[in-house]
């Protein structure tokens, strides 16, 4: 099953406030972090600037957002999901993937179980959720996409091509803009299509790989087990800065304010990375990705700031081109446990990495512990707002 909460922080909202329940509610003001169905009628979507939201739907009722709050429902949410099977997966705050393959003689057929979970949520949480069932992990997904909102669907074992083949080549994972593109020029329009193609086909025009996933996908293939506890391959943040012009020290300081919320988190949870990535989203709602792999996985504050930046300032040239609206980091690469590996010093006294810097990583972790997060901060950040931080499953 994949089971998906309906508008989470816009649903909380009106669970909270009786009065806002029927109306169009959007969470945030400069960026829309979420929006009721009521107003998503009107056209509001997520990440859409608050200016634009209130332009296509004038009536609709802005609220601040409560993290605390919806950290706390999703804890409540994923308590219910334990009681139902011990087989979760958490993909997000708000939505799990759940195995009940081998639950039929206990708890009666799939779609009864999801019938009891959402009955449950509701009952007990107080909020509405969405029910996909199938025979595998895309399809669930699929399903739950179709049943929205608050509702229920399955795609019974032996229908599932009948299900997928006419629905439109963008319900596959892996096809975005540019792939489904391609894939139009040459008359592929819905999953059936992609199936008929057939996979050496398709790998001349997408690549071997890109290929055999598609056409597995098309062909109702997807292996992927539920993994309960399965640990995160990458933390990271990001902060929407809105239109208009930021200048470069605004944006530095945006990043510099994500790299010390992710490397306290990969320490908490101690966790170590190779790999940073910078992500950018500009005026033109277009993205941009840079990576750079460390010789080292580390959480070191330093060594991540450094090539963070190092990968801003070289992004600079086209930040100026286009205007950005969202700046984000991501440290992949991550080892369990902390680990690092150990390096001979070779380097002259004058040049060495100085042990200070872990130390004080230790130092600030231990203030912010006691005092909180904002109790001590870097002087670049003074004055600053420092963002929304959004509320996450577990490192």
């Amino acid at each position: 099953m994949h089971a998906d909460l309906d508008s989470f922080y816009a649903s909380v909202e009106q669970r909270d406030d009786p009065r806002l329940r029927g109306k169009p509610v959007i969470v945030g003001g400069g960026v829309v972090l979420a929006a009721s169905y009521e107003a998503k009628a009107f056209g509001v979507r997520t990440a859409m600037s608050g200016g634009q939201a209130r332009a296509v739907c004038p009536q609709a009722i802005v609220v601040p957002p409560r993290m605390d709050a919806y950290s706390q429902a999703s804890k409540d949410v994923f308590d219910v999901f334990h009681d139902t099977t011990p087989l979760v997966e958490g993909i997000s705050i708000d939505e799990a993937f759940l195995d009940v393959g081998g639950l039929q003689k206990i708890a009666g057929s799939a779609t009864e179980i999801g019938q009891r979970l959402r009955q449950d949520v509701a009952e007990q949480v107080g909020l509405p959720i969405t029910v996909g069932i199938a025979t595998t992990k895309f399809l669930a997904k699929v399903a739950s996409a179709f049943a929205k909102p608050d509702g229920l669907l399955l795609v019974p074992p032996g229908g599932e091509l009948e299900f997928l083949h006419p629905l439109n080549i963008e319900r596959l994972w892996g096809v975005g803009k540019v792939t489904a593109e391609k894939l139009h020029v040459l008359d592929i329009i819905t999953v059936g299509d992609i199936a008929a193609y057939g996979e050496r086909s398709l790998a001349s025009v997408l690549g071997k790989g890109a290929g055999a996933h598609l056409y597995a996908l098309a062909m109702g293939r997807d292996p992927r087990r539920v993994q309960p506890g399965k640990s995160r391959s990458s933390i990271g943040a990001q902060r929407a800065l809105g239109r208009g012009r930021h200048d470069a020290a605004e944006v530095e300081a945006s990043l510099i304010g994500l790299v010390d919320r992710v490397t306290h988190r990969m320490r908490a949870a101690q966790r170590t990375g190779r790999t940073v990535m910078l992500r950018l989203r500009f005026a033109d709602f277009t993205r941009a990705t840079r990576s750079h792999t460390l010789d080292r996985a580390t959480a070191d504050t330093r060594d991540i700031l450094d090539a963070a930046l190092e990968l801003l300032h070289d992004a600079a040239p086209l930040i100026a081109e286009k205007g950005i609206t969202l700046v984000g980091v991501t440290v992949s690469s991550i080892d369990r446990g902390g680990a690092e590996q150990l390096e001979l010093q070779f380097d002259p006294p004058q040049v060495r990495t100085p042990p200070e810097a872990s130390a004080l990583d230790r130092a600030l972790d231990g203030v912010h512990k006691k005092f909180g997060s904002t109790s001590l901060t870097r002087g670049v950040l003074l004055g600053r707002d420092p963002g929304i931080s959004v509320p996450l499953l577990p490192d």
